[in-house]
């Protein structure tokens, strides 16, 4: 199920109501992926690194992270997707990377399609995915397996 949040991203586009830019309003795509696949694959269970990321390449452009997502295999009509950009909230979604797109999305194609149509842009991040060490995976399980005892994380 889709889960949104905030935090950081493009270049000024249009002007808001002071006259001044606007810079363009990011969705942040991260994939949610099961705990299990952490020792095979960390950096698709870290969605906290995943949207990090977004959020770092959104501020090196000049953009605002207005939205993150959290999803699995969802299917690129799917309402949590496009409900900011039918309101004007959103200008463009940024991932990872291809292949964390790969994983939350149901067809990568579908989706790049959907946006061209809307006349929304996407792009990938393309920052080089952190190396997780044992004592990063431990974090990373620790904050995803304990949400409820009120584990922040930190």
């Amino acid at each position: 199920m889709p889960h949104d949040d905030s935090a950081g991203g493009d270049l000024a586009a249009a002007g808001t109501s002071g006259g001044g830019p606007r810079a363009l309003r990011v969705t942040a795509i991260a994939s949610l992926t099961p705990l299990e696949e952490l020792d095979a694959d960390p950096f698709l269970v870290d969605s906290r690194s995943q949207h990090a990321m977004c959020a770092r390449w959104a501020a090196e452009q000049g953009y605002v992270v207005t939205r993150e997502l959290l999803v699995h295999g969802v299917r690129a009509d799917h309402s949590a997707l496009w409900s900011d950009v039918d309101a004007g909230l959103v200008d463009l979604f940024v991932a990872p990377s291809r292949r964390v797109l790969e994983r939350a999305l149901s067809s990568v194609d579908a989706f790049t399609a959907e946006c061209t149509r809307r006349g929304v842009r996407v792009e990938t991040a393309g920052l080089a995915e952190p190396r997780y060490s044992p004592q990063m995976k431990a974090r990373v399980h620790r904050r995803l397996s304990m949400p409820t005892a009120g584990y922040d994380g930190r």
